[in-house]
């Protein structure tokens, strides 16, 4: 478990019971001084709002998980134990003296799979610092998921993690609010953890465990410059980052793999492994930003970014077997394996666009960007393959290059018809190339080109007949001659449209609507995809919700998609087909229940489901209940009570079902 955040925010609240029932004693005490004189200064008055806000302590209880534990952990991944729930107070200091307000809020901390806490402290014109940790735990083990040995009755997912994410961010701003404010900044984002990987090799693949760390540090400092007619902001910053993984296999153990038959009359499997690789960089970045009121009818924007990161790589690789090297028809018993490589990639980024308001009902906006990333690299390779009969070593000194060019450029009109009609239009073309080549050629095309070209129409309008219905709908449809992946939008239309209407004082409705057709006939693709999602949503609230209030939600969801792909094993052609039909509701229903001494409970029902059919008909169902009970005018018991039912037609045992319940409770000032 872990609670430092729970003990520096619980402390405060700790003497609240106690300062309260001190409260009648003081003031039943004799006055010390009982002159009425007009002259006499006024007492001054007790400050005792220095602390506002909540904690909520609490222990949760899992019942117990019925079906596949792993796909539990994959969605869920709640348990038992003592939580801090969650805490949002302000510090106040009346004096002002090193701060005017601290504000912390923090949730999820008890062992739970993502917890934060942010921390807001500031004085006027002097310093704001902010500071955001996240802790994240990451598991993921589908028992059908990337399991070619399914089929064979073994449930082994060969993509699965158990990782830990740790991300914090902390941030200095001195003299805020004036028209020079510097800052400095820095961030960490880590994570490892334990998994299964595939160890690949010609003619087969073997599962086998592996180790994961990362950690990336940036570093960045600047200042800003807000006049009243425009605004500059200058950055300098750097990053470091590094990324190991190890996979390894103990000997004395036989590892058949993922083929099933013979390979030219000899069985392929794995006695020993270890490998690992490991990466490390650093980068430095230069970033200006710059929006300006030009004229009262003129708006610029405009930014800048360029770095140039560079990487370097190890990778070792010892394993042995009876192995195959296709490419000479080798088979051999052992291998070592080791390369090292560099590579540098110096990357601009800018952007920039202008508003323009010619007439008083018509705007103009312009915006333009471009992306281009440069990579050359190289990487040193030595093998020594052994058998029975002889040693045969190979080494190659390999180039690479990959340079990219991403360019997109937009126009929109926005144009108020009347009052309460907005009608908008615009065009949008988009192109880039992209070249790689490496050398010598090792059995793949030494070379590949990509060209990216796109031009899309858009159309929109808001229409707001009264004062309680809004309706706004907008559209795209595109032609492409050219992308640089598979499954990119190519030749697309897509259109969304969305409705609020206020019923009535105590009751409002939305609904939402969106489309998305997309086709790529180029040969070898042949890919469709089509998505369509509508939703309705509510809130009825009687007398503003005095009483009680029901919140509720409705969608319906299609999804079609259709491409062209080569098996490895043999190179031919075949057709990936997935279809999915989906239904998802959610509701709640919370009402104050009859008060005494003052005090109101109240009662919170509901939860939320998902039902689909298509290539793979899964269920899920999440009810939940909750009643708070105030025990005095600061604390209050909570409980609460949720189920978990989830569900796959065609896969039973990745199924599961928990309670988990939950009570508390919470301080309040």
């Amino acid at each position: 478990m872990r609670f430092p955040v729970l003990m520096v925010c619980f402390v405060p609240f700790a003497g609240l019971a106690s300062a309260q029932q001190a409260a009648p004693a003081d003031a039943s005490a004799p006055a010390a001084d009982t002159k009425t004189s007009s002259d006499a200064p006024a007492p001054a008055p007790v400050d005792t709002s220095w602390l506002t806000g909540y904690i909520d302590l609490g222990y949760r209880w899992q019942t117990g998980v019925g079906g596949s534990f792993d796909t539990y952990r994959t969605m869920v991944d709640l348990g038992s134990g003592p939580k801090l729930i969650g805490a949002d107070f302000t510090l106040t200091d009346p004096k002002q003296r090193y701060f005017d307000d601290i504000q912390v809020r923090a949730y999820g901390w008890g062992d739970d799979p993502y917890s934060t806490f942010h921390l807001d402290a500031r004085k006027a014109k002097l310093y704001r610092f902010t500071a955001d940790y996240r802790d994240i735990a990451y598991f993921n083990d589908l028992p059908s998921y990337a399991d070619p040995q399914l089929s064979r009755g073994i449930m082994l997912d060969e993509q699965s993690f158990d990782t830990r994410r740790r991300l914090g961010s902390f941030t200095l701003d001195l003299l805020p609010g004036n028209w020079f404010i510097p800052y400095l900044a820095y961030s960490r984002d880590s994570g490892s953890g334990i998994g299964e990987a595939t160890f690949v090799t010609d003619a087969n693949e073997f599962p086998v465990p592996n180790t994961t760390h990362d950690r990336t540090s940036l570093f960045r400092g600047g200042v800003r410059f807000e006049l009243k007619r425009f605004h500059v902001t200058l950055e300098e910053g750097g990053t470091t980052f590094g990324n190991t993984q190890n996979v390894y296999q103990g000997s004395g153990v036989t590892n058949p793999g993922n083929l099933t038959t013979p390979f030219l009359g000899q069985t392929i499997d794995l006695t020993g492994l270890a490998a690992s690789y490991g990466i490390s960089g650093s980068s430095t970045y230069s970033k200006g930003v710059l929006t300006a009121n030009v004229t009262p009818w003129l708006d610029f924007f405009g930014q800048f970014m360029f770095s140039q990161p560079k990487t370097n790589v190890t990778y070792q690789q010892y394993d042995t077997g009876n192995l195959v090297l296709e490419s000479q028809l080798l088979f051999y018993t052992g291998q070592q394996y080791v390369v090292t490589a560099a590579a540098l990639a110096p990357h601009t980024t800018a952007s920039a666009g202008a508003e323009i308001r010619p007439v008083r009902r018509l705007r103009i906006v312009e915006s333009w960007l471009t992306d281009r990333l440069h990579e050359d690299g190289n990487a040193n390779t030595n093998q020594v393959l052994l058998n029975a009969i002889s040693t045969q070593q190979m080494a190659s000194l390999l180039t690479s290059s990959l340079a990219t060019d991403y360019n997109q450029e937009e126009i929109d009109l926005y144009y108020d018809a009347t009052s309460k009609l907005m009608l908008r239009g615009g065009y949008r073309y988009v192109w880039g190339d992209a070249n790689d080549a490496f050398l010598p050629v090792a059995g793949l095309a030494s070379s590949d080109q990509g060209k990216l070209r796109r031009n899309v129409g858009i159309g929109g309008f808001r229409f707001r007949p009264s004062r309680k219905v809004t309706v706004s709908g907008e559209v795209e449809a595109a032609s492409s001659g050219g992308a640089y992946f598979r499954t990119s939008l190519y030749d697309y239309e897509k259109a969304r449209a969305q409705a609020r209407y206020q019923v009535a004082t105590s009751l409002s409705l939305a609904v939402d609507y969106s489309v998305l057709y997309n086709n790529n006939p180029l040969t070898g693709v042949n890919y469709n995809y089509h998505s369509q999602q509508e939703a309705i949503s509510f809130l009825w609230a009687p007398k503003a919700g005095k009483t009680w209030d029901f919140q509720g939600s409705y969608g319906r969801s299609a999804e079609y998609s259709n491409i062209g792909y080569l098996i490895p094993e043999y190179l031919t052609a075949a057709e990936s087909l997935y279809r999915d039909n989906a239904h998802t509701a959610t509701g709640q229903f919370r009402i104050k229940l009859p008060r005494y001494a003052g005090l109101t409970p109240q009662f919170m029902a509901g939860g939320s489901l998902f039902i689909s059919s298509g290539s793979r008909p899964t269920s899920y169902f999440r009810p939940t209940a909750k009643f708070l009970l105030p025990l005095r005018k600061n604390v209050t018991w909570f409980a609460e009570w949720t189920y978990y039912d989830y569900a796959e037609v065609f896969y039973l045992y990745e199924g599961f079902r928990t309670n988990l319940v939950t009570t508390g409770l919470r301080f309040s000032r």
